[in-house]
């Protein structure tokens, strides 16, 4: 460690500190970094995003893949009445890559999969190829962009294997056309004889822009088809469909394995194409939408097209001016037991609800499935007030005709039951999201009393934890409910008062305490002048003061709980505060924007620089680039995490820091219980300590790391830490999409103190 210190000091005008701890300089770290084991698991919340597609194998019973949009792929354990995520080995450096644009399986190879990953076309893309079912991955990284997190992902599916010669794999991308691989998957060569269907002008705008407008955002190609009834084994298919998210000419065929295409004669125009399925007896089925989705959809069909007759057929359940909204339709499944059995599902059809449509005649003749449906939400009661929305995938067990799921925005519902509808009687449909966690945790909080985790949730507002094994049995937090809850905090001195902040909803007042550890909310008086909600917000050691940051606002205070706001001086726009743990009128804060460390010891009225000073964030007003945290317990004790400059550490209340040598990079920093036979926290770091990234543990104020993560669990995005002050040794981490991850040591004694199964969900 080495010191850094000011020209100067204005210590005795601070905060009175504790002494300040010397610690030994020493070179980075030469030899591997030592590891210690831990468990990993899900804080279950259950579901919660996207899930855009499911794919079963044709020939095993209940091999079904999941897709989601930022949380990676799953695998249906049935033995285990479980979902078993797939990606959780791909790295901070690969956190593109958990977004899951196509998956495709293998019909005459079980144990082949194959997954098309990139969240944003922006940035790398690659097909990860597996032959044990996802429990290992060999990775080719492509030139064609990919967008799981972009519109339209719900489409498809883009990838699929030739079920006659399993070498050959053709991908539908949305910007870069058609291409082929002849050897399962491990290169790739454009197919430069298919159409031009994306415009390099507009491809080149969306790839900048990941989230502009559906209208000037390319979808390019969804989906693509073999028809495995002309070829033979042993020998490419001869004949493939390929489906273009376009109004006009969108539907093209080759006959000759992918040398030539031509469009399809008749085909429906004026509308998009989102999925295509061939049946066994040769029918090809489409779905469409006037837009992409899956935000909007404000017009839609259903077609098929008989390949022996090559006749065109509108079967449309019902159509937007009949119900007086608007809506597409997205999922379709076939029964491959019964042909003429097909399921479909609207999209974007909000009142009252999105509709599940069943036909056994080849959809001459529909008939609803949700006014016959009942609806069992133990699995995770907060969906209890949730519309299934988003149908974007459907599935009818090709191996059981009973057994049917699809997926929605929050998840997968499943029914063993799904004949009776076909004699009138009702029909029964599980929230199976068993090991499927998709949040995206934005807060996270440990207190020392109550609930050992509090959480922050993008679209779910946030939870309080009372058992890390069970969705919240009461659903999301009560009281003022938020669409995301982005600032947690607590008083030090007593962490029964908890505030938070959040956007959306129809709250009037975006922030809200509570005095019981989280169990019931108030809404505070009013917000700061100017406010836009949400933002960062501290508390005094003793609860009594709150100094709020509101998005795009410079921070107030309040003493009152929102009835009076004051500006605090001293402070820019967007500057975070830290509460002094012990001392209630000592805060600190970070001015990213002018690199300067500040104090107030006058509870938050005033503020001022301590002279110390660090490089401004590059980022500054994105995402933090610099975190301040102060220690728990313990007065004037400050760390400074950045991503460019490591660790620091203070105990003079921000006059100087001393700076990590092995620490390169500080993503995230959290405190812990001490050890044993030590007084102070443990600290938790997401970041990486000499050439290592991942997730490490200090039982010595930092002076030596072990990691405590390995590669098998990375999850793409480790953002804010915390450890529990309650249970040594225990850590919780936010992700990018795969919810809240938590770990204990993996020692028997810790296993068995922490009141843990030693075994693993996941593999």
């Amino acid at each position: 460690m080495r010191r850094l210190a000011p020209p100067g000091s204005i210590l005795g005008r601070l905060c009175s500190p504790l002494a300040a701890l010397v610690l030994l300089a020493g070179p980075a770290l030469a030899q591997p970094l030592p590891a210690a084991p831990y468990l990993w698991r899900n804080a279950v919340i259950g579901g919660g995003g996207f899930v855009t597609g499911l794919i079963s194998h044709p020939s095993q019973a209940n091999l079904l893949y999941a897709r989601t949009d930022v949380g990676g792929a799953y695998r249906w354990e049935e033995s285990k009445r479980s979902w078993i995520p797939l990606t959780d080995w791909l790295g901070q450096d690969d956190g593109n890559l958990i977004g899951i644009e196509s998956l495709a399986v293998d019909p005459a190879e079980p144990n082949r999969l194959y997954l098309a990953v990139g969240t944003y076309s922006a940035g790398p893309a690659a097909i990860l190829r597996s032959t044990d079912q996802g429990r290992s991955f060999q990775r080719t990284d492509v030139p064609f962009r990919m967008g799981a997190n972009e519109m339209g992902r719900f489409n498809g599916e883009r990838l699929t294997v030739d079920p006659n010669q399993g070498q050959i794999l053709f991908f539908g991308s949305r910007r870069d056309g058609l291409w082929r691989s002849a050897d399962r998957g491990a290169s790739w060569q454009k197919i430069e004889s298919f159409p031009a269907v994306v415009s390099a002008d507009s491809a080149a705008d969306a790839s900048s822009r990941p989230w502009a407008n559906q209208a000037q955002q390319p979808i390019g190609i969804v989906s693509v088809v073999f028809d495995p009834a002309g070829g033979r084994p042993g020998s490419p298919t001869p004949t493939l469909f390929v489906a273009v998210s376009s109004p006009g000419t969108n539907l093209y065929r080759s006959t000759d394995a992918g040398l030539s295409w031509q469009p399809l004669p008749h085909q429906p125009l004026g509308l998009r194409p989102n999925h295509m399925l061939l049946s066994p007896d040769r029918v090809l089925y489409f779905t469409y939408g006037k837009e992409p989705g899956p935000n909007t959809m404000s017009d839609g069909a259903v077609w098929k097209l008989d390949l022996q007759a090559n006749t065109w057929t509108d079967i449309t359940p019902a159509r937007p001016a009949d119900a007086d909204q608007p809506f597409g339709y997205g999922a379709i499944s076939v029964d491959a037991r019964h042909p003429q059995t097909l399921m479909t599902a609207t999209f974007d059809h909000w009142h009252p609800i999105d509709e599940i449509y069943r036909s056994t005649n080849g959809g001459a003749t529909w008939t609803p499935m949700v006014p016959n449906s009942r609806w069992d939400y133990s699995a995770a009661p907060y969906t209890r007030n949730l519309k299934p929305h988003w149908i974007g995938s459907l599935q009818i067990n090709p191996l059981d005709s009973d057994r049917v799921c699809f997926v929605t925005g929050y998840g997968v519902w499943c029914c063993t039951n799904v004949t009776s509808a076909d004699r009138g009687r009702p029909i029964d449909w599980v929230f199976l999201v068993q090991g499927l966690e998709e949040t995206v945790p934005l807060a996270l909080l440990s207190p020392a009393t109550g609930a050992h985790l509090l959480s922050g949730i993008g679209d779910f507002d946030g939870f309080r934890h009372d058992d890390l094994s069970a969705s919240a049995a009461e659903g999301s937090f009560s009281g003022p409910r938020f669409s995301n809850t982005e600032g947690l905090a607590l008083a030090a001195g007593n962490p029964q008062i908890i505030a938070r902040t959040g956007t959306g909803r129809d709250a009037a007042v975006h922030a809200a305490i509570s005095t019981d550890g989280a169990t019931n909310w108030a809404a505070l008086a009013s917000e700061p002048p100017g406010s836009a909600g949400a933002g960062a917000i501290a508390l005094s050691a003793n609860g009594r003061t709150i100094v709020w940051t509101p998005r795009r606002c410079a921070p107030y205070f309040t003493t009152d709980r929102g009835v009076t706001w004051t500006a605090c001086a001293g402070l820019p726009t967007r500057a975070r505060v830290v509460a002094d743990p012990v001392e209630p009128t000592c805060f600190y804060a970070l001015d990213e924007h002018a690199g300067q460390i500040m104090v107030s010891t006058n509870g938050g009225a005033g503020f001022r620089p301590t002279g110390f000073t660090v490089r401004a964030a590059e980022d500054w007003g994105r995402s933090p680039g610099l975190l301040l945290l102060a220690t728990p317990g313990l007065k004037g004790d400050l760390w400074l995490a950045s991503r460019r400059d490591g660790l620091s550490h203070s105990t003079n209340a921000g006059v100087s820091f001393t700076k990590s040598d092995s620490i390169r990079q500080a993503y995230s920093l959290g405190f812990g219980k001490p050890a044993p036979a030590r007084d102070f926290p443990a600290l938790y770091l997401a970041g990486q300590v000499a050439d290592t990234k991942g997730l490490f543990r200090s039982d010595d104020l930092g002076e030596s790391w072990v990691r405590i993560n390995d590669d098998q669990h990375q999850y793409g995005y480790m953002g804010q830490v915390t450890g529990d002050p309650r249970v040594y040794g225990r850590v919780y981490f936010a992700t990018g999409g795969r919810g809240i991850i938590y770990g204990d040591p993996a020692s028997e004694k810790a296993i068995l103190t922490s009141g843990l199964s030693p075994a693993e969900p996941g593999e």
